[in-house]
């Protein structure tokens, strides 16, 4: 990687301590990233010196709803930690999380490395490196305050706010396709939302392919044993201590989550 900036510099030190102390900042203007290469550069410094086992990564932007509410233009993603997977069911205090978002997910595991090369991966060439399929929930979570979100590439610096995995089953046909399986998010009972796997840019496994890409260019590709969570069919749904998260995957999967207050 190329030197970095005084100021990226700055940043990456900030979103180590706020990682490492489980707390948020707001962002001064002078040191949100110019460009979103610049804001990769500091994730990746930042999960550097944290030194915490990789679980993978996770994409977002891979709706037209999300795009459309955040302003992107395509898919965004960040390095995630294995010390924040756990399954289902699941249970969290409200104090341990940072403005906490529910994303019902994929979670993809590789089976073998889709290293950097010279020619492009086909798709083909990515869903054979897969090893299995899970239901998950990510608790998305920022290391700055809602109220006060920068502009998007301080967002994908802070790993486009990775937090937590919940996985639930394992979806044992998923050869047979994704995008017909449909999600619904109840919280305390009450249906709060509801997708279905072709919400994910056709087909949900896509985002894994288009990541494939992204970091062929970086150079360092992806890894046997990471997990990619390839996208939200339900949106960003905020919640809150007190409240329980029951989320259904078809017939296929449950995944619930309860939050302390």
């Amino acid at each position: 990687m190329k030197s970095i900036s005084g100021k990226q510099e700055e940043l990456a030190n900030l979103l180590v301590q706020a990682r490492r102390n489980v707390s948020q900042f707001p962002l001064p203007d002078d040191l949100v990233p110019a460009t979103a290469h610049e804001a990769y550069a500091v994730n990746q410094i930042v999960a550097e010196r944290l030194g915490w086992e990789p679980l993978g990564w996770k994409i977002a932007g891979t709706t037209d709803a999300v795009r459309g509410k955040l302003q992107l233009d395509g898919p965004i993603y960040g390095r995630t930690f294995r010390r924040f997977a756990c399954t289902s069911p699941a249970r969290f205090t409200a104090a341990e999380l940072l403005d906490p978002l529910i994303e019902c997910e994929f979670f993809v595991t590789l089976a073998r490395d889709l290293p950097p090369r010279e020619k492009p991966w086909t798709f083909p060439e990515t869903i054979a490196a897969i090893a299995e399929v899970h239901a998950g929930i990510e608790v998305a979570e920022c290391r700055y305050p809602r109220k006060a979100l920068p502009p998007l590439p301080g967002i994908l610096a802070d790993g486009s706010a990775s937090g937590r995995y919940v996985f639930g089953d394992k979806i044992e046909n998923w050869r047979d396709g994704l995008a017909s399986i449909p999600v619904r998010v109840e919280v305390d009972g009450a249906l709060r939302r509801e997708g279905i796997g072709a919400d994910v840019m056709g087909d949900p496994l896509r985002p894994l392919w288009w990541l494939a890409e992204q970091r062929r260019q970086w150079g360092d590709g992806l890894r046997a044993g990471e997990t990619i969570s390839t996208g939200s069919m339900t949106g960003m749904l905020p919640i809150r201590g007190g409240q329980h998260v029951r989320a259904r995957f078809g017939e296929a999967a449950t995944i619930e989550i309860t939050i302390d207050p």
